[in-house]
């Protein structure tokens, strides 16, 4: 046990971290919501029905969405695009898909390579692009789950104020939706930006996502 603790802690912290967040989410999300229903002279609802509900399915949808629309441009724009000096970058001389030598595929595959890296053809396209067509549909899925959650929170928020609900495609052009959308993409954009140009010049010892402490500010694609 402790072996499997010591070898999965990164992944189990994260993940005891994100229940605690998401828990702790739908209790001040549901104290947030009665006190708005209280204030409107409505009465008050049960943190079952809460957590059931469109508004906070919304909330919580369209962070996840943001969170992998991140993870999958990144994925992407990393093949090509680089920075000079930061360890979230490849090395200068490896912009691209790199040679099959470099990702060792097919013939350049070891004993302990995955199965499908040693196969050509579409199984080994697939398993190449694995990674970021998964986190692009997790994203594109999440973000449908937004739409509609949003469209439900958005049309109970219309019968309350007597004005007639809208449908899923014209919710999809409501402000209210991108403006959900937009304040998301901004933070997590805004995120890797800094983390892409401040890991040039900070660093943190240990860790995988710093150079080495003694490293020169325009080593790239080094990590401590």
């Amino acid at each position: 046990m402790k072996k499997f603790l010591r070898d999965n802690s990164l992944g189990l912290a994260f993940g005891l971290l994100f229940l605690l967040a998401l828990i702790g989410q739908a209790f001040a999300g549901h104290a947030d919501f009665n006190q708005q229903q209280l204030s409107e002279g409505l009465q008050p609802v049960s943190f079952g029905r809460y957590v059931t509900s469109a508004s906070f399915a919304v909330d919580v949808t369209e962070n996840w969405q943001s969170e992998y629309l991140q993870f999958f441009l990144y994925i992407f724009l990393t093949v090509w695009l680089l920075q000079k000096g930061s360890p979230e970058s490849k090395e200068l001389h490896k912009a691209g898909r790199e040679s099959d030598k470099d990702q060792m595929v097919g013939r350049y595959a070891t004993d302990t390579s995955p199965a499908w890296s040693r196969v050509g053809g579409l199984r080994q396209a697939l398993f190449a692009h694995s990674l970021g067509l998964v986190m692009g549909a997790i994203f594109l899925l999440s973000w449908l789950a937004q739409s509609i959650s949003g469209v439900a929170a958005y049309n109970e928020e219309q019968l309350a104020n007597l004005q007639d609900p809208v449908s899923w495609s014209r919710y999809l052009i409501e402000p209210d939706f991108w403006n959900r959308t937009l304040q998301n993409w901004q933070s997590e954009l805004l995120a890797v930006t800094s983390m892409v140009v401040l890991a040039i010049y900070l660093r943190q010892r240990g860790s995988s996502q710093s150079k080495p402490v003694g490293a020169a500010h325009a080593a790239t694609g080094v990590e401590g």
